[in-house]
């Protein structure tokens, strides 16, 4: 059911936005559905290689403004890595929240914990900005790759 609800959210967004119902954006919203229904992450060039085994026309361009559009309506999340690389989740649907990715085998948790409005403030008194949201990158190490670490080799 979440995938078919994602894929639906994903086409009405594409039509909010003035884009056409072509055959490629349905397979992008198709799979990016599927995505989300087993809480997958990406990057924007794994799906273009995904969707070019159904679709070898697909265009490099369209896959990657179709994320763009996604990430700019809060479906997709835009998840950083420690080594400044990145990689995309459909999250659109939960309330605010973070992600901590694990600096070993990249796995990512979304957490619910978030900056307290006493900081918030704080950074808007030292800079004199009015914060209109925030994004808080966290990484470590999992407890599977911490476990793993102490193995004997």
């Amino acid at each position: 059911m979440l995938e078919q609800a994602t894929t639906k959210s994903i086409s009405v967004i594409f039509e909010e936005m003035g884009l056409r119902n072509t055959r490629q954006r349905r397979l992008i919203a198709e799979h990016l559905g599927k995505l989300a229904a087993g809480s997958q992450d990406f990057t924007t060039d794994d799906l273009w290689h995904e969707l070019r085994k159904d679709d070898p026309q697909l265009g490099r361009a369209t896959v990657f403004r179709a994320v763009e559009v996604l990430v700019q309506r809060g479906l997709l999340d835009r998840v950083a890595f420690a080594d400044g690389t990145h990689r995309y989740r459909l999250c659109g649907a939960r309330p605010h929240h973070h992600h901590v990715t694990c600096t070993h085998c990249r796995r990512v948790v979304e957490v619910s914990v978030c900056l307290s409005p006493e900081v918030l403030e704080a950074v808007e008194h030292a800079t004199g900005f009015r914060l209109d949201g925030h994004e808080v990158e966290l990484f470590g190490r999992c407890a599977q790759c911490r476990a793993d670490a102490t193995e004997p080799a």
